[in-house]
């Protein structure tokens, strides 16, 4: 997991003098930010204190020094939020063994009346899959269980997929810009959850099992996922791009429901055939054959 002096030093390095018009008078840096002295002046503290926070040795900070330090970094509100979270934690608290994630009854419901149409999927805190409709799940994870979701030790984790499983790498043709995304929300969401042993071993897994994730989550940065594109390279249905927005459930607020339309009309082709095909899949082999004999004898 990631720690307030981690974080703090990370964004220091991020941040250069002449980005926020300080004046270095031409002397040598040896940092590629600002130093220690230059964020603790600007942001009105001590260098001994802002010193003792990189290195976990001041307790808890106040809102106000907070608030102080995420203006001169220029964090924006989701970095500000994360922050905040980690300034809340203890740093000796132990790692806990979660709950078992259930959807909620009224976002189940919800799923199901979205029909078949609109590909749509539940995931949980840590981005496991708690369900999907089988447009969503044909649309991105067909060489899996449809049925993993319903077993909690056998849920497909999309950012285990998403740096470990080749056939879910081949499909986004802009995974590198969703590498970013994903890796950015993870951060946050261990901010929010610093004591979830299975997100921490997620975390650890990835990092060293992936070059890749390891690098990203190297620069500290944290992000929301709300809205998106993704361009797929679908094995069934060719190219499509979708655009993600994402619902919070009220009633379970760690899990979020994922809902994907077309960007254009190719895309919306691609769905509409996708869609058929299910469709045809699940129809009992008498009706597809019924149904065959009929085609045959259209004009």
């Amino acid at each position: 997991m990631e720690s307030l002096g981690t974080f703090l030093k990370s964004r220091r390095d991020q941040v250069t003098p002449e980005a926020i018009g300080l004046r270095t008078y031409g002397n040598s840096r040896r940092v590629p930010g600002l130093r220690r002295e230059e964020l603790a002046h600007l942001a009105g503290v001590s260098v001994g204190y802002y010193t003792r926070l990189e290195q976990e040795q001041a307790g808890t900070a106040s809102a106000q020094v907070l608030d102080a330090l995420a203006r001169v970094l220029e964090l924006d509100e989701v970095e500000k939020v994360h922050l905040h979270n980690l300034a809340r934690q203890n740093i000796r608290t132990d790692l806990a063994e979660p709950p078992v994630e259930h959807p909620h009854p009224r976002v189940l419901a919800l799923l199901d009346s979205l029909g078949e149409a609109t590909p749509a999927i539940l995931l949980g805190r840590r981005g496991d899959v708690l369900a999907w409709n089988r447009t969503g799940h044909a649309l991105f994870a067909e060489h899996v269980d449809v049925d993993a979701p319903k077993d909690p030790d056998q849920r497909p984790s999309v950012p285990r997929m998403f740096f470990l499983d080749p056939l879910t790498r081949d499909l986004h043709r802009n995974w590198d810009e969703l590498a970013h995304v994903h890796v950015a929300y993870l951060r946050l969401t261990a901010g929010r959850f610093p004591t979830d042993a299975r997100l921490a071993n997620l975390i650890g897994e990835l990092t060293m099992r992936s070059d890749e994730f390891a690098q990203l989550w190297a620069t500290g940065e944290v992000a929301d996922c709300t809205t998106g594109d993704m361009h797929l390279r679908h094995p069934t249905v060719g190219s499509a791009s979708v655009a993600y927005q994402v619902w919070l459930q009220p009633d379970s607020q760690d899990h979020r429901l994922e809902i994907y339309t077309p960007n254009d009309a190719t895309s919306a082709d691609a769905l509409h055939l996708l869609t058929r095909r299910i469709a045809g899949a699940e129809q009992p082999a008498a009706d597809r054959g019924r149904a065959r004999s009929v085609n045959n004898l259209m004009p």
